[in-house]
């Protein structure tokens, strides 16, 4: 089923995908909804970012090709990490597919994509096994973890460099059937692939992730974590369009531009 958060004028709704039509919903996915007999084309509604999270998470480093590429750039040895390591993100920094990517006027040129798999999670969690952490996932979703790096590497915390307003799309929808290991991320930047990756080939597996994280944190119905990227990214600039693929989910699709430009 694919799920999406969508407006019609001033109205908000959550609805169903089914091919080129949207069938509106009474409630939500993450808890009880009935179908409204309303069909609308999916063309004529504005998506929305398909959940506002209680908590926005994002996995650490979680890819070899990433750490072995960031590490040549920085030169480090490329060492993985030891362990499975959970961040946080900002949710004012959330805009959704089509939605513009807005750089400040004092972000340097390097600015950089990140395409990430979006975990959904669907019901509340606590001290999950790995082998029933998936039980909690509503579905998946993508995620550009947009980047301005020496913002990133210079402030004592991520707040700028992550979090500024904009600097986060996620979208289209949430897809709650999925065969991960058959998944691929590919990146393109005006329609040419930049990178192109396994999604699942991640260092810490997202059943891992969510154990892990539920001996400590309740996990909430909305909440999301990224799961991070892979390859080298590459800063983009006012006039590019950014588009961030997961097969088995959709095209995620943001132009960049310059605030004042």
């Amino acid at each position: 089923m694919r799920w999406c958060r969508f407006s019609v004028g001033n109205k908000v709704s959550y609805g169903i995908v089914e091919g080129n039509e949207v069938v509106q919903v009474a409630g939500s996915p993450f808890g009880r909804y009935r179908r409204t007999g309303a069909r609308l084309p999916l063309s004529s509604v504005k998506l929305l970012i398909p959940c506002v999270p209680p908590t926005f998470y994002a996995a650490g480093v979680n890819y070899m090709d990433h750490v072995r590429g960031m590490a040549a750039i920085s030169g480090r040895s490329a060492s993985p990490p030891p362990k499975a390591d959970i961040g946080y993100r900002a949710n004012n920094a959330l805009i959704a597919h089509g939605e513009p990517i807005v750089l400040p006027r004092d972000a340097t040129e390097r600015t950089e994509y990140e395409g990430e798999l979006v975990v959904v999670i669907g019901k509340q969690a606590k001290h999950l096994s790995e082998k029933e952490a998936l039980s909690c996932v509503l579905g998946y979703s993508i995620g550009n973890d947009f980047s301005e790096r020496t913002w990133q590497f210079g402030d004592r915390t991520l707040w700028r460099g992550k979090n500024t307003d904009t600097f986060k799309p996620m979208g289209p929808w949430i897809e709650t059937d999925v065969d991960l290991d058959k998944m691929r991320t590919i990146v393109r930047v005006n329609r040419r692939v930049m990178i192109d990756f396994a999604t699942n080939n991640m260092i810490f597996g997202i059943a891992h992730y969510l154990s892990v994280m539920t001996k400590y944190v309740t996990l909430y119905p909305g909440d999301v974590v990224w799961m991070g990227t892979d390859g080298v990214p590459k800063p983009v600039k006012h006039g590019d369009v950014v588009e961030v693929e997961i097969t088995g989910i959709g095209v995620l699709r943001n132009p960049v531009v310059r605030e004042g430009a």
